[in-house]
């Protein structure tokens, strides 16, 4: 069982920048990969990006790269989602979600943290 607790949201302006973070606790993540969703209000969830608990490899989504920047803090268990340059189309609610490795299904969840970005 892994535990995710999402934070950092808000309200920001576009081109502004924000960092979100996800506390994660319960198993050992080394055999995990941490991966960042968003879903906007009448959008399917989206997929923004992840990263490979043991050796920090990370991927990103096309319509991110470039922007955001995911990272990890070993001793503080927790990922981070940098978010450079925030567009309106970046608004939803961002999830940190923990799958194992060699799986494509992530079977852990937070509780998500809403990012709103004016224009």
């Amino acid at each position: 069982q892994v535990q995710l607790v999402e934070s950092g949201g808000g309200l920001v302006q576009a081109g502004d920048s924000l960092r979100l973070s996800c506390a994660a606790s319960g198993r050992t993540l080394s055999s995990y990969t941490l991966g960042w969703f968003r879903q906007a209000p009448g959008k399917e969830r989206e997929f923004v990006g992840r990263i490979r608990w043991n050796g920090g490899a990370t991927y990103y989504a096309d319509s991110v790269k470039g922007r955001f920047t995911i990272s990890r803090d070993v001793v503080k268990n927790t990922v981070y989602l940098q978010m450079n340059s925030l567009r309106p189309e970046d608004t939803a609610v961002y999830y940190c979600a923990a799958s194992f490795v060699g799986s494509s299904n992530y079977g852990f969840w937070g509780q998500g943290t809403q990012v709103t970005v004016s224009s």
